[in-house]
């Protein structure tokens, strides 16, 4: 048996409780242990002089103990003060042993490592390693960098060095699947070399070289794992070619041509020439005998919407079913009024299926779905409950794809299978996702840009204010609503709590109902029932209310064209890409639009630098680039969303410049090394391969 597959418990000092604790790592095989790299090092080469360490610091020092002392109270701590001949140190010990208390008597040479604090009585170490040494010079340090793993409950650092160590010996077995011409022109080391020198470092590891990625071992590693990723996704690809799908007619067919003309004709304004050319990609995609997975992204406001329901159109004339899925109850209700309004005369039945919708009505809602009778059904997760059923869905359009997980999408897609064929899926999102990242996380889907805004708008005009400045805010909003304008009011996130933010909202529109008297004012926030949300949506939209107080709920996909003031408080809360959705709420008319970016000073330097890209630029593209280079990829897609990719190893904030190359290598993979394909998603994705299917 190949000791690299073989469990973890079949090494020396691994027995069950143990094995059970590497599993919560991710740990099971012996191959696993070696790709669980260190998270940081400690440097115990060289004895620094007492005098020499500073807070913060981890160190090697070593000092005689001058005292040691049991503190009294309700819980005792032993503290002993160690001195070389440049300054003295004390060490502070919560949990000891009357053992370790005479062990640390007086005159005693100690040799201790841990990190450098402030304490009490000046600078301290608190539960440090240490061992008993005859003299100054019996220190022993190591010869190079010591390991610091990611634990878990239960493991301690000494146990997982051990367990590496056995490890480390069937590294030789491995074998390497990037090919050696690749390594060459990278400067890669061997796979084996790479796992040996970033375990064991010798001393020209460097913690600089480790923190920016520069170190060739820890470069080929990131590289590796991200070009499988990539791959992964890219087979995704291939495969869904070889799935059955349903054909729609061909957008130039002239029984479709007619249709299409009647529908655009019927709408309230004109497309954009991006609109046009998305159409004929999805419509070309959609005559073909495999799904279509496609990504349209579009700046706020750039009319995704209404390409979504030219494709409805396509799939409905070919006699298919289609399901359009959205976050939000908000956002689902609006999608369903502007898709009836289209739809009015086509003698379409639409349907909304959100969680609000009980007994009979629902009930009847999902045997339409069943029978057929029902063509369009927009709805939020609902739609992807068990029995919700359909006769013959041809069509999935998912709404803002980022905030649903990777389960929840495939499920969805999964409904069409009953009929022995897989519908085609058109996924949307107004968060402009920079190029590297897209073509990570997206490489299994054709990507669409409709990069051209309807005519007639105008850039919103967007400013940076202290909220010193509140009260001159607050007259704004009278002379703004004076000229029968409409305003929102945003109050952002508090910590992480949706309660604390809706307490927020509901304070600060007490306070603008006493500062604005005359200004009809509504609130809306996540905690409400999605009636009482829905019919505040309403009267904002039919401008029975001025001004609209509400917290991040708006962000996504809410249209009001005689909205064009938006203050947002605690702006340097959020991200830039959050922040671009939010204003996309203004600017929706032909009317000037403008932003308020209320800050509480003092800003933080990268807090200024990101709201001042906000205010000079409206486009998407660049701001969430930008937002990538300041805050990295986790904070950029949203760190909390399921279904995101995550990397034992790479870290995209550092290993970006590593994905420029990865595109051509990985065609270049399925060309000539196909074969390596399989056993490189094995090591680096195992089961989770199945997942990204989406």
């Amino acid at each position: 048996m190949d000791i690299l597959t073989q469990p973890v418990a079949s090494l020396h000092g691994v027995g069950a409780q143990t094995a059970n604790r590497l599993q919560k790592l991710g740990i099971r095989s012996v191959q696993d242990l070696l790709f669980h790299l260190p998270h940081r090092y400690e440097d115990r080469t060289r004895v620094y002089p007492i005098a020499a360490v500073s807070a913060g610091m981890n160190v090697l020092v070593c000092g005689k103990v001058e005292f040691t002392e049991l503190l009294p109270g309700g819980r005792k701590t032993l503290v002993c003060k160690i001195s070389d001949a440049t300054g003295a140190i004390f060490l502070r010990f919560f949990h000891f042993s009357a053992a370790q208390s005479q062990q640390l008597k007086a005159d005693t040479w100690l040799s201790v490592f841990a990190e450098v604090r402030y304490g009490f009585a000046g600078l301290e170490m608190v539960h440090p390693d240490y061992k008993v040494i005859a003299h100054p010079d019996a220190a022993v340090t190591d010869t190079c960098l010591t390991a610091v793993y990611p634990l878990t409950e239960g493991l301690s650092q000494n146990l997982l060095r051990k367990v590496v160590r056995q490890a480390l010996q069937a590294c030789g077995q491995l074998t390497d699947w990037l090919p050696e011409k690749l390594l060459r022109q990278f400067n890669f080391p061997s796979l084996v070399v790479a796992l040996q020198t970033l375990h064991a470092p010798d001393e020209s590891l460097t913690m600089n070289a480790l923190q920016d990625g520069s170190f060739p071992a820890l470069k080929r590693l990131a590289f590796e794992e991200l070009l499988t990723h990539h791959l992964s996704l890219k087979t995704l690809k291939y495969q869904a070619k070889t799935w059955p799908a349903p054909v729609f007619a061909d957008h130039h067919d002239l029984g479709f041509q007619s249709l299409a003309k009647q529908f655009l004709q019927a709408l309230p304004f004109q497309l954009t020439g991006a609109q046009h050319r998305v159409i004929a990609e999805i419509a070309a995609d959609c005559c073909k005998p495999y799904p279509m997975l496609r990504l349209v992204q579009g700046d706020v406001g750039s009319g995704k919407t209404i390409v979504a329901a030219h494709t409805a159109l396509l799939a409905i004339n070919a006699g298919y079913q289609v399901a359009i899925m959205a976050p939000t109850e908000l956002l689902a209700e609006q999608h369903f009024r502007n898709f009836s309004s289209w739809f009015a005369d086509f003698s379409v039945q639409i349907g909304s299926l959100t969680g609000q919708l009980k007994g009979k009505a629902r009930s009847e809602l999902l045997q339409q779905l069943a029978d057929g009778s029902l063509a369009i059904v927009i709805g939020t997760h609902a739609l992807f409950q068990e029995q919700v059923q359909f006769q013959r869905l041809g069509l999935v359009v998912i709404d803002e794809q980022h905030r649903f997980g990777v389960n929840q999408r495939l499920a969805l897609r999964e409904k069409a299978q009953v009929a022995g064929i897989r519908p085609h899926q058109l996924v949307m999102t107004a968060t402009p996702i920079p190029r590297t990242l897209a073509m990570l996380n997206y490489a299994d889907l054709d990507i669409s840009i409709i990069d051209e805004l309807p005519p007639g708008r105008k850039p919103i005009v967007t400013s940076v204010i202290p909220a010193e400045r509140r009260d001159a805010v607050i007259e704004r909003i009278n002379a703004w609503v004076a000229k029968t304008r409409q305003a929102y009011w945003v109050c952002t996130l508090i910590e992480e709590s949706e309660q604390l933010q809706c307490e927020a909202a509901e304070k600060t529109a007490e306070k603008l109902v006493l500062a604005l008297p005359d200004v009809r004012i509504g609130l809306l926030h996540g905690r409400m029932k999605p009636s009482d949300k829905d019919a505040i949506m309403q009267a904002f939209k039919n401008r029975q209310l001025d001004l609209l107080v509400a917290t991040t709920v708006i962000e996504v996909g809410v249209d009001v064209p005689n909205a064009g003031l938006m203050i947002i408080e605690n702006p340097e809360r959020l991200g830039l890409a959050q922040l671009h959705q939010l204003r996309g709420r203004v600017g929706r008319g032909s009317d000037d639009s403008y932003c308020l970016l209320m800050y509480q000073s003092p800003l933080s330097d990268t807090a200024r630098q990101r709201l001042g890209i906000l205010r000079d630029s409206n486009d998407g593209f660049v701001i969430a680039e930008k937002d990538l280079e300041l805050r990295g990829p986790g904070e950029v897609m949203g760190t909390r969303q399921t279904g995101l990719m995550r990397f034992k190893i790479a870290d995209l904030s550092r290993d970006q410049a590593l994905l420029e190359d990865i595109q051509q290598i990985s065609d270049d993979f399925f060309a000539h090394y196909g074969s390596a394909i399989p056993p490189l998603c094995q090591r680096w994705l195992g089961e989770s391969v199945n997942y990204s299917e989406v």
